[in-house]
């Protein structure tokens, strides 16, 4: 079982900058993914980052301004979100896979076994 726990959402205005964290309980083997979830729409992916950090893959909206990282001495990963436009309003989860990852990662949701709670990040234009 691996628990996600995520932090650093809030209201920030269009162009402004965000830091997302997840704090994961197992992580180290584990492929990670940030989703994000609008008001009436499906969950979409955003970005997502092998066990040992070496391939990171973006969704084309986010593509030179959002960054994900990881530091698996602190069984952590990161979203750094610049240039926020109001339409990255959504809830943010954080996702992980144990092992290497299956069918359909990084982009499919069901990839994913285990989830945080989210956290909201609202951009005002």
């Amino acid at each position: 079982q691996v628990r996600l726990v995520e932090s650093g959402g809030g209201l920030v205005r269009a162009g402004d900058s965000l830091s997302l964290s997840c704090a994961a309980s197992v992580f180290s083997d584990s492929a990670m993914g940030w989703f994000r979830q609008a008001t009436g729409k499906e969950r979409e992916f955003v970005a997502a980052i092998t066990f040992n950090g070496g391939s990171k893959y973006y969704d084309e909206s986010v593509k030179g301004r959002f960054t994900i990282t990881r530091n698996n001495a602190y069984n952590e990963v990161y979203l750094q979100m610049n240039s926020l436009k109001p339409e990255d309003t959504a809830v943010y989860f954080c996702a992980a896979t144990r092992g290497p990852p299956g069918s359909g990662w990084p982009r499919n949701h069901d990839a994913y076994e285990f989830w945080g709670q989210g956290t909201q990040v609202t951009v005002s234009s």
